[in-house]
């Protein structure tokens, strides 16, 4: 229990000193409701002893006067008030300082996601990364909302001990037995709740990842009849996560009657013992009046410590997980070096020693098997390399057509190139200047990466092409407008399609693009990296959606226009590859042969057969096609 009540504490001090005003405010709204709450009961044996035994028995020397009822009643409605107002300043606040934490927290956590480079997103599932970003930022501060009310409930407890003391010794002491035994309860609550809270914000996670990987499968899911499995895959965990909820309410259950039992047993005692004393004389009526109406109000105050306390587990285990991505140190480190801008002309390419070796997925010891609960644990071997010694030189203004069977790491050889990942050994040279050297930003406004699987975002084509250049607060040499626009679409040869929209370039395109083919998809892409006029262009088979046609038209378009962009395109079909200047065959992370392409093809039967497998594949149905007619 110390160990997570000690570190829940420190985690709320980190969060106090962060937003320091707004904490401020909501303690001091806390101090003025537990004041006040003193007050009220002080106040309450004051007016009973004063006012309503007088008026009720005809004693202390005569009747209570109009006057003094109405004041009795502005005196407890003033300090009813007060209490309110802190009340109110309180939650408000406690609010405000929970809400700015989280969204502090999300936002520090959307950088640092942005700020890591693929490598490490491909090493740690996105529904995991979501839940992160959302229930356990959510948990870490959620005890922000209670902590203010618990320190306030600190103040009314000294302030009416104190007031109960000074009314009479042995019915406070009577009165404050209570205490000891709702801390005592609270603490084999929190024992008891800590390993259930934690579960549930670990079940949370698996929920919200699987969740994730069903939605974003949902085609496969589909087309392969797998819906039953899915639905029956997301019910196993989110049954696990209903039992752990169950079993956590249980506890709460369990707790919640003995807190509210103890204060009314201590009224019961106080009662007891001081109806004798008052009987004796030894003490007064209001005094008694006003010890058991102070015991009465602290019955629900005090819960508080048991929201703290079961918040406090959820507040580590989120915050395990959130410090865990801040803490992360894969971050991409950048250099001081400048390139020229886009006006300097196509930049020259090279790599040296260039190797590259995928990290093992990340996995998350309380998470276990994603899939199959029950099976064992999943050896961890070490992955082969993608790339190995990769030397490349690419003349500025050049194509180099990348050419290779799936998996020989042409799409990893494209990544580097733009610096989505760093080498395990080697170098990218643009412009000749290690890319590792260069300032943030820098290799991003001098290449662009196109990459098979586009992505569109739920906005307008101009949005989506412009993408943050159209802003007012971008340079005004970096600034794109319309006719720029038009210009990228005409050499992605979209501009056609874009025309024949309702609404042209303010066209909303959907979610991922989804009123749009594949094929505009990708023109879409091809020309938000084209409008941004980079020197190096990489096209991560990025026109596989177009028919060939169309292809060619977009590669014409691109070599005609003098756009001053040197291109390296991983490329299957001979139409493409006849664009290049430059052939370069991979296989198996290495380069197996490089040169014109048609020299390449002379000596190389691996190239050979890549190459002219379309070719193979439309004479074989031709013949089939024929040879069936000929049966007819």
């Amino acid at each position: 229990m110390s160990g997570t009540f000690t570190t829940g504490m420190r985690t709320m001090a980190r969060g106090a000193r962060e937003e320091p005003r707004l904490f401020a405010v909501a303690i001091a709204g806390s101090v003025v409701y537990g004041v006040g709450t003193a007050a009220t009961g002080w106040l309450v044996g004051r007016v009973t002893e004063r006012v309503v035994v007088p008026a009720v028995t005809g004693s202390a020397g005569g009747s209570v006067s109009t006057w003094d009822v109405w004041l009795a009643g502005a005196a407890l409605m003033a300090v009813t008030v007060v209490t309110v107002a802190g009340v109110l300043a309180r939650r408000i606040w406690a609010g405000a300082v929970a809400f700015a934490l989280q969204a502090r927290y999300r936002r520090r956590l959307a950088r640092r996601y942005l700020e890591l480079p693929l490598s490490w997103h491909h090493a740690h599932p996105a529904g995991r990364l979501l839940a992160t970003a959302g229930s356990d930022v959510e948990a870490t501060w959620q005890a922000m909302l209670v902590l203010p009310f618990a320190l306030g409930v600190v103040v009314l407890i000294g302030v009416a001990a104190v007031a109960m003391a000074a009314a009479d010794p042995l019915l406070a002491a009577v009165a404050l037995l209570v205490v000891p035994a709702l801390v005592a309860a609270n603490v084999v609550y929190q024992r008891r709740m800590s390993p259930r809270v934690t579960q549930v914000q670990r079940l949370r996670g698996e929920v919200s990842a699987t969740a994730h990987e069903s939605f974003e499968g949902a085609l496969v899911v589909k087309t392969l009849g797998l819906a039953d499995e899915e639905v029956e895959r997301f019910a196993r965990d989110a049954d696990r996560l209903r039992a752990a909820n169950v079993a956590a309410g249980r506890t709460r259950g369990a707790f919640e009657p003995v807190i509210e039992a103890l204060p009314s047993l201590g009224t019961l005692a106080v009662l007891a013992v001081g109806t004798a004393r008052a009987a004796s004389g030894a003490v007064g009526v209001g005094d008694l009046v006003q010890i058991a109406f102070l015991l009465g109000l602290l019955a629900f105050p005090v819960r508080s410590f048991g929201w703290l306390l079961s918040e406090l587990p959820r507040t580590v285990a989120g915050d395990a997980r959130v410090q865990a991505v801040l803490r992360e140190s894969a971050t991409t480190p950048w250099g001081e070096r400048h390139l020229p801008d886009a006006g300097a002309g196509p930049a020259p390419l090279a790599t040296t020693g260039l190797s590259y070796r995928h990290p093992a997925p990340a996995v998350d010891p309380l998470a276990g098997q994603r899939r199959h609960h029950d099976s064992g644990p999943t050896p961890r071997h070490e992955p082969s390399p993608a790339l190995a010694d990769v030397s490349l030189d690419v003349a500025a203004g050049s194509t180099v057509a990348v050419v290779g069977s799936t998996g020989s790491g042409k799409s990893t050889l494209a990544g580097l190139l733009v610096r989505l990942v760093d080498p395990t050994s080697g170098a990218v040279l643009l412009d000749g200047v290690d890319v590792r050297e260069l300032a943030e930003g820098q290799v991003a406004g001098a290449a662009a990466l196109v990459p098979q699987s586009t992505f569109v975002f739920d906005d307008t084509v101009r949005g989506n092409i412009a993408l943050g250049l159209d802003a007012d607060d971008v340079p005004p040499d970096r600034r794109v407008g319309d006719d720029d626009i038009w210009e990228a679409l005409r050499l992605a040869r979209a501009d056609g399609f874009v025309a024949a929209l309702p609404n042209g370039l303010d066209e909303l395109v959907g979610e991922r693009g989804s009123t749009l083919s594949g094929g505009q998809r990708q023109r879409l892409a091809l020309a938000r990296a084209l409008v941004r006029k980079p020197r190096l262009l990489v096209l991560d088979d990025a026109t596989s959606a177009l028919d060939p046609a169309v292809e060619r038209a977009v590669l014409d378009g691109l070599a005609a226009s003098g756009a001053g962009t040197t291109v390296v395109v991983v490329a299957y079909r001979p139409a493409t590859i006849a664009l290049a200047d430059e052939v370069v065959h991979l296989e198996r992370g290495r380069v197996v042969d490089r040169g014109p392409a048609e020299e390449v093809a002379a000596r190389d039967a691996g190239y050979r057969d890549l190459v002219t497998a379309y070719a193979r594949a439309a004479r074989d149905r031709a013949d089939e096609a024929a040879g069936r007619a000929g049966r007819a």
